[in-house]
């Protein structure tokens, strides 16, 4: 789900815009600021979760094809490559404190294989008994783990991993269901398939689930979500062209409405053809990818707003 020129990390080009709200006309308006972010000297880069210290985590290609996860802190790459496997991709990262990511390789049989990655060393993290594929997708301060698994039958779930036990997530009515994110406060974002294999994206407080569908979205996929409650998207309209979303909730989500009166912000990078939100932490700033030219290579991005 939330996956040759470089353009190096220090070589910043700045666009700045301002996007009106997607919901109720006196929503006040939101500023973004663009960053390019990939890895230098690599042939694409998928940017994915962010820290509060601005530290991010991804998968790139390298100019000979080969894909790695990497750890990017300012000009600081650090190239992840599970020892069990290939194809390592780095998904996520605690909102603070010490460095620990999760993300998942392909073992030697082919199969997906979730992975935490601290001091140094990879840890794998085999699912539910009977799970024969499995990504770990996020991570919080108090080392919550989500993500999804494929069972005996081929059916993917979502899960939640607190210690040693698994708890399965399925969204009513959900033919595939993949928990993309938790924050410190136990919510989970979720995007899930319905019987007519849309895409949708729902809130679970740890009791219910509530659809939390970008307006307009022909297909909406909700990828992180932070402290504040802020949750961003990648979503598909009728142009057929990946945009992103962020809905920002704020003093709402705050005083327990569950999102009731939050508003959706639409954006795209500036002159690209695709924009995708990937990542969020608690200093307002977005993590992502985007795409200049069709059929070009995929760059990672950064995005503050207020």
């Amino acid at each position: 789900m939330k996956h040759d020129k470089a353009i190096p990390s220090m070589l910043v080009l700045v666009l700045v815009f301002t996007v009106v709200a997607a919901t109720a006309a006196d929503a006040p308006p939101i500023t973004f600021k663009f960053t390019k972010n990939s890895v230098p000297g690599a042939r694409q880069t998928w940017a994915e979760g962010i820290n509060n210290a601005g530290v991010t985590v991804g998968q790139y290609q390298d100019k000979s094809g080969v894909r790695h996860g990497y750890i990017l802190n300012g000009k600081n790459v650090k190239t992840l490559d599970d020892p069990k496997g290939h194809n390592t991709w780095a998904i996520d990262l605690p909102y603070n404190g010490a460095i620990k990511v999760v993300g998942y390789y392909t073992n030697h049989a082919g199969h997906l294989v979730g992975f935490l990655y601290q001091n140094g060393k990879f840890t794998d993290i085999p699912g539910p008994t009977g799970a024969i594929n499995l990504v770990a997708n996020g991570i919080n301060d108090n080392k919550e783990i989500v993500g999804y698994y494929e069972d005996s039958s081929l059916r993917w779930h979502g899960f939640l991993l607190k210690g040693t036990k698994y708890k399965t997530l399925d969204v009513p009515g959900a033919t595939i269901t993949y928990a993309e994110d938790i924050n410190n406060q136990g919510y989970i974002v979720l995007a899930w398939f319905d019987s007519n294999n849309v895409v949708h994206s729902s809130l679970y407080n740890g009791k219910t689930y509530k659809n939390i569908d970008v307006p307009g979205a022909e297909l909406s996929q909700a990828n992180a979500i932070n402290n504040e409650g802020d949750i961003v998207f990648s979503w598909l309209g009728s142009s057929g062209q990946f945009q992103g979303a962020l809905l920002q909730c704020g003093k709402y989500y705050k005083c327990g409405k569950y999102y009731k009166c939050g508003k959706y912000y639409k954006f795209d990078y500036p002159k690209a053809v695709q924009t995708v939100g990937v990542g969020i932490n608690d200093r307002h700033t977005i993590s992502g990818q985007y795409q200049a030219l069709s059929n070009g290579p995929i760059s990672g991005s950064k995005a503050t707003f207020k």
